[in-house]
Order: C-alpha cells, then sequence, then structure tokens
C-alpha cells in the first residue's frame, strides 16, 4: 500500500475536485473513479477508472493500494438521496475494509435540529427534522460504527454552505448568482437579521488535507469548520456586490413562492424547500477544537474567495 495514494469518488464535482487538486499538490498519487471516458478527460493528472459508485466492486478494484478514500459523491440536484446516499458511503466503507484505508467524508449540516441550534459542536446530539438529516445520521453512524469495530478508520469534516470557482451544484450558484454570465441581479435567500453559514471549498480541502497530514489523528475524526459566518445574512451578498464592482446591482429576494409551487411537480425545487428552514434561524458551527488541532483554521479572505468564485462560474 502507498501511505500517499488516495481515491476520491466525486472527483468532477466541487468538493471531489478540489480535494484532488489539493492532494496532487502535497505530493499524493490520487485515482479517481469516473462514470466515462470523457469525464476523465476532464481531470488531468489523475488516474481515472471508468465505474460507478454504486457498484461495490468498482469501487473496491478503484481503492487497491490506497490509504484514503474521499466520498465526495452526492446524488446531482440533491434528488434520490433515499435510493442512493446509503448504498454508495457501503461501497465505499467495503473498499476501505478490503485496503485498510480510512474514509474522508464531508459533513453537513443536515444532522442537527434545533435542540443543536444555533451553536453546534462535535458531539451535539443528532436529531434531524428532515428526510435527507436522517439519511446522513445514518451514513455517519455506519462509518463510526466500522470505526469501533477496527474494520475502517474516517475522518468527517463538516462545513457550512459551499462555494467555489469550480462548484455548481450549492446555494451560492443555484439561488445567489447564477453561472456563465455576468449577473444582471442578484438573488437573496436569506432571512433578514438570520446568520447564514458559508465554507469556501478551498479552504475545506486544505483542511482535510492538514488533517490527514496529522499523526494525532483518531480513528474516528470528526471536527466542525467556523468557514465564514454571515452574522446577519448581509456580509456574502456585499462581498458578491463588491465583487461586481457595481454598486447598483439589483438585489432581489429569492422567490421562494415560486420554488414552493414548482416543488409539486418537480423533485429539485421539493429537496430544495426542505432544506428551507436553514435560511430561517442561524446555525454555526462550532470550530474551536478544529483550530485547537490545527493551531489555525484555513480562512480565505471573504473577498478574495468571492471573486476567485465568481470568475470560475464566469460572472466576471
Amino acid at each position: 500500500m502507498n501511505g500517499k495514494t488516495a481515491l476520491v469518488l466525486g472527483a468532477t464535482g466541487g468538493i471531489g475536485g478540489e480535494m484532488a487538486r489539493r492532494l496532487r499538490a502535497d505530493g499524493w498519487w490520487v485515482k479517481a473513479l469516473v462514470r466515462s471516458v470523457e469525464a476523465a478527460g476532464r481531470l488531468p493528472g489523475i488516474d481515472c477508472g471508468v465505474g460507478d459508485a454504486m457498484v461495490r466492486d468498482d469501487v473496491v478494484e478503484a481503492a487497491r493500494g490506497a490509504s484514503v478514500i474521499v466520498h465526495a459523491v452526492n446524488p446531482p440536484g440533491y434528488r434520490n438521496w433515499a435510493q442512493l446516499v446509503l448504498p454508495m458511503i457501503d461501497n465505499t466503507l467495503a473498499a476501505a475494509r478490503a485496503h485498510g484505508a480510512r474514509v474522508v467524508l464531508p459533513g453537513t449540516v443536515y444532522n442537527y435540529g434545533p435542540d443543536a441550534f444555533p451553536l453546534i459542536a462535535e458531539d451535539a446530539p443528532q436529531t434531524p427534522t428532515t428526510r435527507k438529516g436522517a439519511i446522513r445520521v445514518a451514513l455517519e453512524r455506519r462509518l463510526q460504527d466500522a470505526a469501533r469495530a477496527g474494520e475502517a478508520r474516517a475522518l468527517i469534516v463538516r462545513a457550512g454552505d459551499f462555494f467555489g470557482p469550480r462548484a455548481a451544484n450549492n446555494w451560492f450558484s443555484q439561488g445567489i448568482v447564477a453561472p456563465g454570465a455576468r449577473p444582471k441581479a442578484i438573488q437573496d435567500p436569506n432571512t433578514v437579521g438570520v446568520g447564514h453559514q458559508w465554507a469556501y471549498l478551498p479552504d475545506v480541502a486544505e483542511t482535510m488535507v492538514q488533517l490527514l497530514a496529522r499523526d494525532d489523528l483518531e480513528d474516528f475524526a470528526r471536527f466542525h469548520m467556523a468557514g465564514h459566518w454571515d452574522r446577519d445574512g448581509t456580509a456574502m451578498i456585499a462581498a458578491v456586490v463588491r465583487a461586481l464592482a457595481e454598486p447598483t446591482v439589483r438585489v432581489k429576494p429569492l422567490p421562494w413562492w415560486a420554488l414552493r409551487l414548482a416543488a409539486f411537480v418537480a423533485e429539485t425545487p421539493r429537496e430544495l424547500m426542505e432544506m428551507r428552514y436553514l435560511w430561517k434561524q442561524p446555525v454555526r458551527l462550532d470550530g474551536a477544537r478544529l483550530a485547537a488541532r490545527l493551531g489555525e483554521e484555513p480562512n480565505t479572505p471573504l473577498d478574495v474567495a468571492v471573486r476567485e468564485t465568481l470568475e470560475g462560474m464566469g460572472c466576471l
């Protein structure tokens, strides 16, 4: 086994792609499991194999020689969670058991309910109120049980809503600024005065790689990132306006009413509406333990992160 060989599942996505790039920069040999030759062509410098994360034999074979498996696969557009999420983590765990690898998982705040709000520590009770939250709790429990049984190791890094220059399936690109052109208007999904937490994907990847480099990492390690805390829901929108250098650009509320209507006939709006509660109350992750472990959490200044995101999205 190569101590610095990693398999990235979901390497064509946001956090998976960032992890693949950051691991390569740190001297890792990076492998990826992709669904087509065309997808492999979008990952230069990565050892790509064609396969499916839903096929256990494909994942086990792709992980051969790896000491780390980055599990960054998610159903696109928040769809089909019940059918896909748990079978995929079971396949990843099978590969980890077969090859003695550590599973690295980007965590979400979906796991928590109001009893854990507003400031959430790693040991807060996980009593979600949504279907996706219950699925994420079951997913993480599988990792924890495997670690306790000595069958596999795991690292979970939980962060706020993702944004970044190469990320598409997130609230920033779906709810604030559409990719591909300079925006004529900015949508604001926030509830006035309510804080919201954001995570810049390159910072998330940097955090994971720094943790993997440590020799004091527990078999089941779980950390929360502080990320960018927008205390009243205005900082992110203001940063977008500054990056566009157009102080008079129109800012309009996200039409939640239209999403609610679309949810009657379309699955993606229905899944987005299930997460609206995260925009109606402050939900913040406590990053104190991570900062203590690393000395300082990786944190790109918000204005820099937003500008790089908009450039990567083709909006500047």
